[in-house]
């Protein structure tokens, strides 16, 4: 027992559950951040209770199947059929949970705001249930200030003090779906309480799941270094994005140069230029501190001039996509162009913000015919602006390369057949320098 908390108080009844492992974790959003973090409480011997409103997903997993690929499919098979695992759409049931993780989406509005509204409705839910002893941690990526002064106030309409009745802290999460030199138990946690009671129970309660937990002076810290973290790559992506048409009119390869550089021992990170930025963190987590900003009397130009910078990169790849074609005496309006690769990065299922959306957005706008190929993505729904764009992979083999007037490379994943397109393909426009282990191609070959 900590000398600091009392046998009798809510904190030491839930630092002796936390100890003996049986406290009951809850996480709140099983998606790409919630469902690797169940996952790695469940094995690390915690009964854990899985909450999604997608009812769908809800049944897959109490019937052992896995809805992300990355992760496999034998951790839900195992959970099923323990009696320490349970999913549901059920509200009321956070009741029984001591520990409340909230792993919900944080998107932009339609204005560039950010989109509380997932975090608040979460925390509403939560304080319906609210109860002594309880445990709520927020991992969503948001701006500073979000735990203390959005979530508590509404915790505290129940009458319960924080930090005596019940502990909040921020814990922001690092997942990258895909990654196989890294997994939720190896990446370190950074932990914020609200007060350091919180953040002891919070570093207490990661730290028997996750290999190495970070605490820091309170969840503002917490918040802060995850925005930190996006935008550094937000910021030094842009910049390579920015130097890749000006060197390729110099006629350097971009990628050649930051391959030059990256030899230097110190001083030098490489980053990589792209169609554009995808994934849940970085094309929105900056303008969630950009906007905050603006509170304080501060703008953050710096921020918002790279964000222009990867906004407009699916616009450059037209351009250099309608360059190639007239170089066939081709014009986009009626040109047969086959995407490859939908997800917004390689090998991985996840379509979240993905540049391959405005591509095949704009490819259609400019009057092409427009196909794709991805063997992660087999069915491409829309999402939000794209709903209209619904589409299915189409096989990737000889006739449908040749059929085709353009193969723009959005995506390099490893299981595609470049040398296939390199032989047949009559135009590659290259994205991610996909092709450089094949070259020289028959056809016409063009980075963008």
């Amino acid at each position: 027992m900590s000398e600091s908390m009392d046998a009798a108080t809510p904190a030491s009844q839930l630092e002796e559950k936390i100890q003996a492992r049986t406290a009951t974790v809850c996480v709140v959003g099983l998606g790409y951040v919630g469902l690797p973090l169940l996952r790695a409480f469940f094995k690390a011997g915690f009964p854990v209770l899985g909450f999604d409103v997608d009812q769908e997903k809800i049944d897959l997993l109490n019937r052992g199947e896995s809805y992300l690929k990355h992760l496999g499919a034998d951790f839900a098979k195992e959970m099923s059929q323990s009696d320490k695992f349970l999913a549901t759409a059920d509200p009321a049931k956070l009741a029984d949970a001591d520990v409340i993780i909230l792993c919900v989406p944080t998107p932009l509005g339609n204005h560039g705001e950010p989109d509380m509204s997932y975090i608040t409705r979460s925390t509403s839910m939560v304080a319906k249930v609210l109860r002594k002893g309880q445990l709520i941690t927020l991992e969503s990526t948001t701006y500073p200030g979000t735990t203390r002064g959005d979530c508590i106030p509404i915790l505290a309409e129940t009458g319960l003090k924080v930090g005596q009745d019940y502990f909040v802290a921020y814990s922001p999460e690092r997942e990258d779906p895909g990654r196989k030199n890294h997994s939720t138990q190896t990446i370190p946690k950074l932990v914020g309480g609200v007060d350091p009671i919180s953040g002891k129970l919070a570093t207490m309660l990661y730290g028997a799941a996750i290999a190495e937990v970070v605490p820091v002076e309170n969840a503002e810290v917490a918040e802060a270094a995850k925005l930190l973290e996006n935008i550094y790559r937000c910021v030094n992506i842009a910049l390579v994005n920015e130097l890749k048409p000006v060197l390729a009119s110099m006629g350097i390869d971009i990628w050649k140069v930051v391959d030059a550089a990256k030899t230097k021992p110190f001083g030098f990170q490489a980053f990589y230029p792209g169609p554009g930025l995808g994934g849940h963190c970085i094309p929105i987590d900056p303008f969630y501190l950009t906007w905050k900003a603006r509170e304080f009397g501060h703008h953050t130009r710096f921020i918002e001039l790279a964000g222009e910078v990867n906004n407009s990169m699916p616009g450059y790849v037209i351009r250099r996509t309608m360059e190639g074609l007239n170089e066939l005496g081709k014009a986009m309006r009626g040109a047969k162009v086959l995407v490859v690769g939908l997800a917004y990065k390689p090998d991985v299922d996840d379509v979240r913000e993905t540049p391959a959306a405005e591509i095949i957005k704009l490819l259609f706008e400019n009057g092409a015919d427009v196909s794709y190929h991805d063997p992660h993505v087999p069915l491409f729904a829309g999402m939000r602006k794209y709903m209209e764009y619904r589409m299915q992979s189409t096989p990737l083999d000889k006739d449908t390369i040749k059929s085709a007037d353009c193969v723009l490379i959005v995506t390099d994943h490893s299981t595609i057949d470049w040398q296939m397109i390199g032989d047949h393909a009559r135009l590659v426009v290259d994205t991610r320098n996909a092709m450089a282990s094949v070259l020289p191609i028959k056809g016409k070959y063009w980075q963008a």
